[in-house]
């Protein structure tokens, strides 16, 4: 065989070398993620070395036959791609994930000895992948690519031990990074603010009967949260200093508001919450005003559901008291009240008493808040769930004034 034809056999055997890492690496992304993180970067550079050689051998081939000059460049690089692209990226990646068990196992017996040999090199490589900024998770990320992650999360749901919950709850934190900060934030609309110069009395108050232990701090309006006044600090600094509930306002005692854009994907939130210690954050639209706010739960329950109140029953719709009088759920239809008490109520652009309660005060509904429409007392009772949404409204009809 001429010299040129061994250096293309050479080349081809190092490609085999290459596809033989990738299916590797597939295998152990599928089945075995502790062995990825122990032999990743290994794997990596033998497949990055293995694959600049076999380019270099193939290009030294193509120029023997075909002399120098750029006539080499096409066809050493088109049978490279062809190579690359069969032996490396479609062939191996699917061998590893269809027998991953085995591929995984050969692959972890063949490095273990490499891995202890190299020694301090290995380890050299391990440290390099936590600190160069394409090392580290960036690093994983690129082992452990999106396909193959998939078709872990899929390997997971395939195995009958595993309960549908759990298997469930592995998608969800699978998608976290399909979902953005709008998709699971309270919207403005359900939002409690407080204003600046309110009292830690008033605070107080307010945040006993919205059942909140956080509520956002508002300058001008509604676009200008400036802070965030929590339960216990208001608590401690009444204990603290006596009497000062009456004199001290609010935003003397709030904290900082984070501020995140609706955009945001949800995970990279939840990682920064962690760091900066914080459990509410302020979403801001594009336009720079108030879209809305998000909760560490708020993404807890991306995960695992929703998260129930302990006091959550499921009410009747409509509880007769006295005649002219009834408890009705938030979410009645404004059509079925009017049935039941034979009015007509005037807003165009409110469906349920809940809403119908918020459209007549001009803002959130908390326990005690009253409104009077067609004849009607509406008086905002419990509040239900996580988010203290208002559970139940207390219907009276209002006696007619003798003219």
């Amino acid at each position: 065989m001429s010299p040129a034809g061994w250096l293309l056999v050479a080349a081809i055997a190092l490609i085999l070398v290459a596809g033989w890492c990738a299916g590797a690496q597939a295998a152990m992304s599928r089945i075995d993620a502790e062995a990825l993180t122990r032999y990743g970067s290994l794997l990596m550079l033998i497949r990055v070395c293995a694959e600049v050689s076999a380019a270099v051998l193939m290009t030294l081939a193509f120029a023997h036959w075909l002399g120098g000059g750029w006539q080499v460049f096409l066809p050493a690089a088109g049978a490279l791609l062809v190579a690359r692209y069969v032996l490396i990226g479609v062939g191996p990646r699917a061998m590893g994930r269809r027998r991953a068990e085995r591929v995984a196992g050969t692959a972890e017996r063949l490095l273990r000895p490499l891995h202890v040999m190299l020694g301090p090199l290995a380890r050299l490589l391990d440290a390099m992948a936590g600190v160069l900024p394409l090392g580290g998770r960036t690093a994983d990320a690129e082992l452990t690519a999106r396909p193959e992650v998939r078709g872990l999360v899929d390997y997971i749901e395939g195995r009958s031990e595993i309960e549908p919950g759990e298997r469930e709850m592995v998608r969800s934190v699978f998608e976290l990074g399909d979902t953005i900060v709008r998709e699971v934030m309270v919207p403005r609309t359900d939002m409690v603010f407080i204003e600046r110069d309110k009292t830690l009395d008033q605070a107080l108050s307010l945040a006993l009967r919205s059942g909140f232990s956080r509520i956002p701090v508002v300058g001008e309006n509604t676009d200008d949260v400036i802070g965030i006044a929590y339960l216990k600090d208001i608590v401690a600094w009444v204990h603290e200093h006596p009497g000062a509930e009456e004199t001290e306002r609010i935003d003397q005692v709030m904290r900082p508001a984070t501020y995140v854009p609706e955009s945001k994907p949800i995970d990279e939130l939840l990682r920064n919450m962690q760091v900066q210690r914080i459990h509410v954050a302020i979403v801001i639209d594009e336009y720079g005003g108030t879209a809305g706010l998000v909760t560490i739960e708020d993404i807890l329950e991306e995960i695992v559901g929703e998260i129930a109140d302990e006091y959550d029953n499921e009410r009747a719709p409509v509880e007769w008291l006295a005649p002219g009088t009834a408890r009705v759920t938030a979410r009645l239809p404004v059509t079925e009240l009017e049935e039941l008490f034979g009015v007509a109520v005037d807003a165009e652009d409110v469906e349920t008493v809940g809403g119908l309660l918020a459209h007549e005060l001009g803002r959130v509904p908390i326990a005690g808040a009253e409104a009077t429409v067609s004849g009607l007392r509406l008086t905002a009772e419990n509040l239900a769930g996580r988010r203290n949404k208002l559970g139940t409204v207390l219907i009276e009809r209002m006696e007619e004034q003798p003219a």
